[in-house]
């Protein structure tokens, strides 16, 4: 079982209305939630933990949750409102207005850390649950705390425009890249994280020596890498597809990777150590087949096991 720890949030998403007014139309979404509903949805077996509200929007989340077969047992509910984040497309790609203050999601509690089932062999972090406390304290704890007992996973998928404590969330992030096994990165990710002239392959290797086993950079239509072992590297190319839009589209790349490995029984502290090459080439290109389908059609859409060829 593999537990997403992390944000869900009621996604905004523009749109026209019959007299050609934009709108917003409320979807579920939330990094970490995408990629708890996608392998839910590729038959992995999932667990969420997360704060979700009791309003109309926390049901909504909740339902779509258990739609995707996704366990929601460590949920902690609230009746603190949901996160809501406004969408702006623009050429496709997709920026984030977010409107997080006292929501359930924020107000977890990191001297309250929940039980995890022994049957949990990795835990997935990320998104803008590791910004604003307490939260993020909280997530962190976790995953320090559970790291010598799982494979711990990370995408810190950064939003610049809503880090409001540079200097705390860089120090956060460097703890949490310490103890995890897997960091995957965007390049625009991998250039915030790691600033200045070096190349990305020189950046991937630098976030390597801070602690992961595998540094996964995905760099959009350019394909995807993974570092690890004594200085080795892979790649793989992406499908081109005609693209709707890039919501979730890394989020449901996490999944098809990781799912990848759970069906190989590769998410395991000892087997991530001693990993090879063809196995994450594998995983690499199963999450770049994952991710082509949910960009061809609009939202954080990720597809079911029968959809992947």
């Amino acid at each position: 079982m593999i537990v997403c720890c992390g944000e869900a949030l009621i996604d905004m998403i523009p749109s026209l209305d019959r007299s050609g007014e934009q709108t917003f139309k409320p979807h579920a979404g939330g990094a970490v939630f995408n990629t708890a509903i996608a392998l839910g949805r590729l038959g992995v077996r999932s667990d969420f933990l997360s704060g979700i509200s009791t309003d109309l929007f926390g049901k909504i989340l909740l339902g779509e949750l258990h739609k995707s077969n996704v366990a929601t047992d460590l949920v902690q509910l609230s009746d603190r409102p949901t996160t809501l984040a406004f969408v702006e497309l623009t050429d496709g790609h997709a920026t984030y207005v977010f409107y997080d203050e006292n929501t359930a999601g924020r107000m977890l509690d990191p001297n309250d850390l929940p039980t995890i089932p022994q049957a949990a062999k990795a835990m997935y972090f990320g998104g803008i649950s590791l910004i604003n406390e307490p939260a993020a304290d909280f997530y962190l704890a976790l995953a320090m705390r559970e790291s010598r007992r799982r494979v711990i996973v990370a995408d810190p998928n950064i939003r610049a425009n809503f880090i409001s404590n540079e200097k705390r969330y860089r120090a956060r992030l460097d703890n949490l890249i310490a103890c995890v096994d897997i960091l995957k990165v965007s390049d625009e990710d991998l250039d915030w994280i790691v600033p200045g002239p070096l190349t990305q392959i020189e950046k991937a290797k630098a976030l390597r020596e801070r602690g992961p086993e595998v540094v996964v950079l995905t760099r959009g239509s350019a394909g995807a890498c993974a570092f690890f072992g004594d200085d080795k590297m892979v790649e793989v190319a992406v499908k081109k597809v005609k693209v709707a839009d890039t919501v979730g589209a890394g989020d449901t790349f996490n999944a098809g990777f990781l799912a990848d490995l759970a069906n190989n029984h590769l998410l395991d502290r000892s087997r991530i150590k001693t990993i090879e090459a063809g196995d994450l080439t594998r995983a690499l290109e199963h999450g770049a087949k994952v991710a082509a389908i949910t960009v061809s059609r609009p939202g954080a859409n990720p597809p079911w096991a029968h959809e992947i060829e």
